[in-house]
C-alpha cells in the first residue's frame, strides 16, 4: 500500500468514526489534531488513535491497552495484529468498557 492510500483509508476512516457518534446521541466528545483522533468519554477517560504511517498502521490505545491494526485489502478493513479482529469491534468494545453502556457504532 503506497502512504497516500493509507491516509485516505484513515482519513476517511476518522471522519466515518466522527460521524456516527454525532449520529448515536452517546456522551463522547472527540477532537482530531495532527492526525490524531481522540475520543473522550462522560468520565474523562480516551480512547485515542493514532497513524503510524511508517509501519503502515492505526494504533488504538484505549484503558484496557493498546491495539495494533493492518489494513486487509482481501477484508476491506482493519483488523487487529495477530489476531485478525475487525478495529469497529475493538472500538465498540472499549467504549462499552469506559462508558459504561453498549456501544454499537457502525461505519
Amino acid at each position: 500500500m503506497k502512504e497516500s492510500q493509507y491516509n485516505e483509508l484513515l482519513d476517511g476512516l476518522m471522519l466515518a468514526i466522527e460521524d456516527a457518534i454525532d449520529d448515536s446521541g452517546l456522551d463522547i466528545d472527540y477532537e482530531t489534531s495532527a492526525g490524531i483522533l481522540t475520543l473522550t468519554c462522560e468520565d474523562n477517560s480516551k480512547v485515542i488513535l493514532s497513524r503510524q504511517t511508517p509501519l503502515l498502521q492505526l494504533w488504538m490505545a484505549a484503558r484496557s491497552g493498546g491495539f495494533h491494526f493492518d489494513y486487509d485489502d482481501k477484508q476491506g478493513d482493519w483488523l487487529l495484529d495477530g489476531k485478525g479482529e475487525a478495529f469497529m469491534a475493538v472500538l465498540n468494545r472499549c467504549l462499552s468498557e469506559q462508558t459504561g453502556e453498549a456501544v454499537q457504532l457502525t461505519i
